[in-house]
């Protein structure tokens, strides 16, 4: 079951439906490389003139809300809204596909794959309701959780909170596992930083093999697991891939480890910045039953782990010829 959205054939649309589509993704794609610098540069640059004392407040309130993102943030379905995430949408398109139900008595962690540079296909499937999760999910909420330095950035902080963003930290993820009620859907994206650096066209590479950290958090509350995959995601951008033990490659894993995020290389199909129109299908997989485990041992995170990678591989390949793929695609456990 796959979300219809509104998306227009190309040869149906019209030069300002187009125009629109490139700038709601234009702005995105600005906002994701340079606001979180531009807001810092500003606070800075601020203390040093006449108008010190809004950066002073804007500081002071920093400190003052310094938990409030991981205690349910402050997300509207205003913002998740906003008819720009529809042209947004459109651009790829990006669609939603369900292949199994998810009970709003229950919480779950999604994990999604692969990152990408920009992860377009979690954030319009998850952090707005431009593809219809609501619709396709009755009683669900979906949560996208990011980089946790992220919300450390003076007004920054103000906008993907209204998003509907969280915190990719063990506070939040335990406010929103066991403080905010059942039907909660956490979308993290596992492979994070070290997967973007493997996104390529025609890649098919899942940073997973190491990272079980969200096992253990999903034993600990009893959220049950469910793998997605994002076909299409991967094919958004030309990256320069440097080789394992370049100078390039150096540089880029030690700017991750110091600032907890990539520098990625790349280029679009316009002026850089854009994305290819390239279709983007999130396939969100079925619910691995995980029971409540306070204190799992490292066997049992090893246990499910293992289930959640076999669910990971079987979506993949169930799903990957209708999703644009051939059958001879295969799926990279790194």
């Amino acid at each position: 079951m796959a979300c219809e959205g509104t998306d227009t054939p190309p040869s149906e649309k019209t030069q300002w439906k187009e125009l629109l589509e490139a700038v709601s993704v234009l702005q995105w794609v600005l906002t994701f490389l340079f606001l979180g610098l531009s807001c810092t540069i500003l606070s800075i640059f601020l203390m040093f003139t006449s108008l010190w004392p809004l950066s002073a407040l804007s500081f002071m309130w920093l400190v003052m809300d310094w938990h409030t993102p991981e205690k349910g943030g402050r997300g509207t379905m205003f913002v998740r809204k906003w008819k720009v995430w529809e042209h947004f949408r459109d651009f790829f398109p990006i669609k939603l596909k369900k292949t199994a139900e998810l009970s709003p008595s229950k919480n779950y962690i999604l994990g999604c794959h692969p990152h990408g540079i920009m992860s377009a296909g979690a954030f319009s499937c998850f952090s707005t309701e431009s593809c219809g999760f609501t619709e396709l999910y009755p009683g669900m909420r979906s949560r996208l959780a990011i980089l946790a330095g992220l919300f450390r950035i003076p007004l920054l902080r103000e906008y993907i909170m209204c998003a509907g963003l969280y915190p990719v930290s063990k506070a939040s993820l335990t406010h929103l596992l066991s403080k905010s009620g059942k039907g909660n859907a956490v979308v993290i994206i596992i492979g994070g930083a070290a997967e973007s650096l493997a996104s390529s066209p025609g890649a098919n590479t899942v940073v997973i093999k190491q990272r079980k950290g969200f096992v253990k958090v999903a034993l600990e509350f009893g959220a049950d697991l469910v793998p997605v995959y994002s076909f299409g995601e991967n094919e958004l951008f030309q990256q320069v891939i440097f080789t394992e033990g370049s100078i390039g490659r150096k540089l880029q894993d030690l700017f991750k480890k110091v600032m907890g995020f990539a520098p990625c290389l790349f280029v679009g199909e316009k002026f850089a910045f854009l994305p290819y129109r390239r279709p983007v299908t999130t396939v969100v997989g079925s619910p691995i039953s995980v029971p409540k485990c306070m204190s799992p041992t490292d066997d049992e995170v090893d246990h499910y782990h293992k289930l959640y990678m076999e669910g990971l591989t079987k979506l993949f390949h169930e799903h990957k010829v209708s999703c644009g793929l051939s059958e001879n695609h295969k799926l990279l456990l790194i």
